[in-house]
């Protein structure tokens, strides 16, 4: 089982169009690639998916223990025949000092053994190019740099220049991507416009994949790649299930969910009820809890607040069973929601938030939260691990006692954060692990 990470120095220097291309052209080769996405991010497992044929896992060094990574990557390599895992920002990014656990591309790529792919967006330089390509393959010991790929090349010369200055330092260089605008992903403001909105994907994957194809050399690769350093060992749900019978909100203002979520909680035996509060469905009423995760509910606030069916039967489910909202889903369980426009669309009212995107504010990072009273995310007490990414504003936040206490990743004094009103709870914290 042979492995590797893909990674830069920065974002935006073209590791997305590489790992897509590349994971495309190698399942079209017969290889059953496992795609890994490093960090929180929900937009990019959606198209390893689709580009590799299998579902894509978040790995994450800071909001994870160890053993939660190592658990799931062994059940992610099950049935396959090489990882593929796509880094996040830079290489070296992360937060904290806490050796191993920083949340950085790096601390995966060392956790599973894995050599790194290491893409230059070599605009504006040549042979300083080797400069970063240097201070890459030294700076982090437990890492082995196994090749270089050049990205927005401009001409044979420029390539001829980058390449013979970056393998004079013993690194290969396998590959040299021109500039090509064609083939870019269309973006919004949380990302990547979602996998399931991009009505050409199979053909700009196709196209991705030609365009590595052309460039790249993938046998060349294949062998330069390492072993995967995993054992057979797993580790139990990052998340337990919420009950045995979940109400899912799916749709395209609800499709926030973290794979290893919906994997794990089916291995527990819960069963996952999706439906769309986009045409006007209601939470199934056999289930035992409602969850409404993150997505565009601002893209869609108009159609939510006229969907009577959803919304009566959402306030009907919350009258006896849990409903619990992610970011999203906790903006729609709240008064109201103000658009870009400045136009206001009442929401559930089952909370006192109101929330607007008039004067978009962005609210980035990872979060620590200890549950002050029982609920689906778990018992009093719980520490759960995850993060915000979000543009909204809280317009007020209303009487609600709050859901839990939530301190950054940089050693701010936990506040207390969140709502919950009897049975319906919400937060802009999004979950990845519980780690109590």
């Amino acid at each position: 089982m042979k492995g590797f990470l893909i990674a830069s120095v920065r974002s935006g220097a073209g590791k997305t169009t590489l790992s897509l291309g590349l994971m495309a052209a190698l399942a079209r080769r017969g290889r059953k690639v496992a795609p890994v996405k490093c960090g929180p991010d929900y937009i990019d497992p959606a198209f390893h998916a689709a580009a590799a044929g299998r579902p894509s896992v978040n790995l994450d060094s800071w909001a994870m223990t160890t053993e939660q990574v190592a658990g799931l990557a062994s059940r992610q390599i099950e049935g396959a025949d090489l990882l593929v895992a796509e880094g996040l920002m830079g290489l070296f990014d992360g937060v904290g000092h806490v050796a191993g656990h920083t949340g950085s591309s790096a601390d995966i790529a060392a956790t599973l053994g894995l050599k790194v792919l290491l893409v230059l967006d070599v605009t504006g330089q040549s042979t300083s190019a080797a400069a970063v390509a240097l201070g890459a393959k030294l700076l982090d010991p437990r890492l082995t740099i196994l090749g270089v790929v050049l990205n927005r090349v401009g001409s044979e010369r420029h390539r001829r220049l980058c390449t013979e200055a970056i393998e004079a330092l013993g690194l290969p260089v396998i590959g040299a991507l021109p500039r090509e605008t064609t083939i870019e992903l269309p973006e919004r403001h949380l990302g990547l416009v979602q996998a399931e909105e991009t009505s050409d994907l199979r053909q700009r994957l196709d196209g991705l994949a030609d365009f590595v194809e052309r460039h790249i050399d993938i046998d060349r690769l294949i062998d330069l790649c390492s072993d995967v350093a995993l054992s057979t060992r797993t580790t139990d749900a990052p998340l337990p299930p919420p009950g045995q019978r979940i109400a899912l909100a799916r749709d395209a203002a609800f499709s926030f969910v973290y794979p290893h979520h919906l994997t794990a909680w089916r291995a527990a035996g819960a069963e996952i009820l999706p439906f769309s509060p986009l045409a006007n469905e209601a939470p199934d009423r056999t289930a035992d809890v409602c969850w409404l995760p993150g997505g565009y509910p601002e893209l869609q606030a108009g159609a939510l607040s006229a969907a009577d069916g959803f919304l009566a039967g959402l306030r009907a489910f919350a009258a006896d069973r849990p409903v619990h909202g992610e970011c999203g889903g906790y903006m729609v369980l709240g008064m109201g929601l103000v658009d870009a426009a400045g136009t206001r669309h009442a929401m559930a009212g089952l909370l006192g938030l109101e929330t607007s995107y008039e004067k978009r504010r962005l609210h980035l990072g990872y979060r620590r939260a200890k549950l002050l009273s029982d609920g689906p995310l778990g018992p009093a007490g719980a520490v759960l691990t995850g993060h915000e990414f979000h543009y909204a504003s809280i317009v007020t936040i209303g009487n609600d006692a709050p859901l839990a206490e939530v301190a950054d990743a940089h050693g701010s004094a936990p506040t207390p954060d969140g709502s919950r009103r009897g049975s319906v709870s919400g937060s802009f914290f999004h979950v990845i692990a519980r780690v109590d």
